[in-house]
């Protein structure tokens, strides 16, 4: 299967379009730019002789083969061609069939990150939570964040409460980095008391994440967390992005805010002071 660009085919069709258009519009680009949506539609409309022609968005309909849709997909990355949101949408409409087809390509352990993540995000779009595991497993042994443990947690997330079980079951072998993650991805289904505990854990500990995790307090929605968030707004080393989001968290708690403090000289505040 043939990887045609279809990003430049609309550049070419947009630059023909702009030539034939410009004096109707009397060269004002604004004009011209509020139309390119409804010349995008047109250009997929269009029989189009580089299809053989077919229209761009009928292109894709033509086939129904799940794993070679995929397949064509990652040849579209292989060779640095832009793969078509065409593509990916054909191969979403297919349903259980693509699942199987994106499953097989995380599991395939020489697909490049690329594709493996491209995977994520349509079998997210499919509503699949048949890789939790998978996506839990990969972030437990992350050594430091990355785009694709990014892109698993906000995937895990999207799945619900159904993810909490086995992510907490996952923390004990986990690396630092991943129980990071995860203390994201727990923070938003407050609830059990070892997510509370994790998130009072990492507030103390992570010294220079202290702001990220006072607003995970904040979404548990644990009053228990007052006492510590105080202690760190009152921290004579605490840094005033840190303090702003710690007050925040306090706020959000119910709590009385704390006496305001003086950071004429810290380097956060004399920056946003000049702003």
């Amino acid at each position: 299967m043939k990887c045609i660009d279809f990003d430049k085919q609309f550049e070419r069709y947009t630059t023909a379009w702009v030539k034939a258009n410009a004096e109707k519009y009397k060269n004002n680009m604004d004009v011209i730019e509020s139309m390119m949506p409804d010349v995008y539609m047109e250009f997929l409309s269009k029989p189009a002789p580089w299809l053989d022609g077919k229209t761009p968005e009928s292109y894709f309909e033509q086939y129904d083969d799940a794993k070679a849709l995929v397949s064509w997909m990652v040849e579209y990355m292989k060779q640095d061609v832009p793969v078509p949101d065409l593509l990916m949408e054909r191969i979403t409409e297919l349903g259980d069939e693509a699942e199987a087809a994106l499953l097989a390509l995380l599991d395939d352990a020489s697909a490049s990150d690329e594709a493996q993540m491209t995977a994520i995000s349509l079998l997210r779009e499919l509503e699949s939570e048949a890789p939790m595991q998978r996506y839990i497993d990969f972030i437990a042994a992350l050594e430091a964040p990355d785009e694709k443990g990014d892109l698993c947690a906000e995937a895990l997330i999207s799945m619900g409460e159904g993810v909490v079980a086995p992510v907490l079951d996952a923390l004990a072998g986990a690396t630092q980095a991943a129980r990071d993650v995860f203390a994201d991805i727990l923070s938003n289904f407050p609830g059990d008391e070892r997510i509370f505990e994790l998130m009072m854990e990492r507030f103390a500990h992570a010294q220079d994440r202290r702001a990220l995790f006072a607003s995970y307090l904040a979404k548990l929605g644990d009053e228990r967390a007052l006492d510590a968030l105080y202690a760190a707004a009152q921290d004579v080393d605490v840094n005033y992005l840190d303090y702003v989001e710690i007050v925040n968290a306090i706020d959000a708690l119910g709590g009385d805010r704390p006496p305001e403090r003086e950071f004429a000289g810290d380097p956060y505040y004399e920056s946003l002071k000049r702003v």
